[in-house]
């Protein structure tokens, strides 16, 4: 299975892709598509072809996408608001499942604090992923939002399992 973790961002929305066989990991591919400053429909328009490009490249199963925190800017929260339905927009037209996870969810799956820094959640990633390079910080965190998806997949199917035996 090839699990798509996306990190919304209006200027840049990071994008990774993990294959996934039992409980181990392998990366398959990450980046960033990038905008810039100017009219807001147009660069929505740059994420959704480029997302979907991603996905026509490399045909994920699963998407999953960052959860938006609110913080005390509300045109900016607006704005990542909108790069958010975008990024679940291009996978929900491929016909994938998505999960959302809060950053302190993700935090937690990779890390085992909710709490942990950006060089705490890379270096995870890399434990994980090994041989991993990072394309940009928002693929990183992309990394880690497809990674908290393919664990709580595996532990829905081990759920399921375990109550049928």
């Amino acid at each position: 299975m090839r699990v798509l973790g996306i990190d919304p961002g209006l200027r840049n929305m990071g994008w990774g892709v993990i294959a996934v066989d039992g409980s181990r990991l392998r990366h398959i591919a990450n980046g960033v598509i990038q905008t810039e400053a100017g009219d807001l429909g147009t660069r929505l328009s740059q994420l959704y072809r480029g997302l979907c490009g991603v996905i026509a490249a490399h045909a994920p199963d699963a998407a999953a996408v960052e959860q938006t925190f609110v913080n005390k800017d509300a045109v900016g929260t607006l704005k990542l608001g909108q790069a958010r339905g975008i990024a679940l927009l291009a996978p929900a037209e491929a016909g994938l499942a998505i999960g959302e996870y809060a950053p302190n969810a993700v935090k937690k799956t990779v890390v085992g604090v909710g709490h942990a820094g950006k060089e705490q959640v890379q270096h995870m990633v890399k434990v994980q992923l090994p041989g991993v390079v990072f394309d940009s910080a928002d693929a990183a965190d992309a990394l880690a939002i497809a990674i908290c998806h393919a664990r709580h997949l595996q532990g829905r199917s081990l759920r399921i399992v375990e109550r049928s035996a």
